[in-house]
């Protein structure tokens, strides 16, 4: 339980640090530091097939992310006068409503009861696998397609700009 809450508390505490920080660079590695506090936290819930999909996809979003970073920002490292934040009270009013309705969702419904005996960690995962590759399989097959066009259409804007 203390694992629990002290990777969960590690991940609110660096997601918070990704918006108090004028450098993409350090919002960055703040942003990658809450979701491997994340993915520790499922690793401490035995949830090893989310926890390790956690560490796995934001490793890979964070070298991907960094690399574009570093090619098409002025300033990454945050050296110079740049303003990160625009519009500040509209994005505190929506993040203070975002929070709010998150609490109420969380606190108000009547949730079903805790299951009493979870299947072991290795049945989980096999009754995963057993979804993705049987009725989630169009649905996760079109996302990827999805996700793979769109970064062929951005390296074809980015290209046609450079010429122009």
């Amino acid at each position: 339980m203390i694992a629990v809450v002290v990777f969960g508390l590690a991940a609110v505490l660096l997601g918070a640090g990704v918006f108090r920080t004028s450098s993409m660079v350090r919002s960055a590695l703040s942003l990658l530091g809450s979701m491997a506090a994340l993915g520790a936290l499922f690793l401490a819930l035995e949830a090893e097939f989310l926890g390790v999909l956690q560490l796995m996809m934001m490793a890979t979003e964070m070298a991907i992310m960094a690399i574009f970073m570093v090619m098409y920002m002025m300033d990454p490292g945050g050296l110079g006068k740049m303003e990160m934040a625009h519009q500040k009270r509209l994005a505190i009013g929506f993040g203070v409503i975002a929070g709010l309705t998150g609490v109420a969702l969380a606190v108000l419904p009547a949730w079903a009861p805790i299951v009493a005996l979870a299947p072991e960690p290795g049945l989980q995962v096999h009754d995963l696998g057993i979804e993705l590759m049987t009725r989630s399989m169009l649905l996760f097959e079109t996302a990827g397609l999805s996700i793979l066009v769109a970064m062929i259409a951005a390296i074809a804007v980015s290209i046609a700009r450079r010429r122009a």
